[in-house]
């Protein structure tokens, strides 16, 4: 049976598919393990729908309160400054092709900001593996929200 919370965790249907072959999990380690070795099996369209499914640093889209709390840090931030992530975010996309993408929680806008004009410089390859090791991190902890 499907756990409708585990859509919240992670994008990509792939994922969905691989997690729900093996939920409920016995304890959050066996969650964050299963999610591990589905991520392993993910391809590049996979990633990318996964991405897709994240609204953008600066603006969360409506309803998405998962995200909309991740990125808290940022609803109090400068209008300057979150002009600059908008922005910023909005040439990464046109660069990189996908939204970008960064566990949000536990850092101040001007982290992020810090962290997006950085890897701006990277080369495509660099940042898409840098984009997949930071969903990683944000569905693990999504996960463990669930516990």
């Amino acid at each position: 049976m499907s756990d409708p919370r585990l859509m919240a965790c992670c994008g990509s249907r792939r994922w969905l598919a691989l997690m729900n072959a093996q939920w409920p999990p016995a304890s959050i380690e066996q969650a964050a393990a299963a999610s591990e070795q589905a991520f392993d099996q993910l391809r590049r369209a996979d990633w990318l729908q996964a991405f897709a499914a994240h609204s953008p640093i600066g603006a969360p889209r409506g309803g998405d309160t998962v995200g909309g709390a991740e990125q808290s840090a940022v609803t109090n931030a400068e209008q300057a400054l979150l002009d600059q992530l908008l922005v910023l975010g909005g040439e990464y996309e046109r660069r990189f092709g996908f939204v970008f993408l960064i566990r949000a929680r536990g850092r101040s806008a001007a982290e992020l900001l810090a962290a997006l004009r950085e890897r701006l410089e990277h080369p495509p390859e660099l940042e898409f593996a840098i984009a997949c090791t930071q969903q990683r991190e944000i569905t693990r902890l999504r996960l463990e929200a669930l516990a």
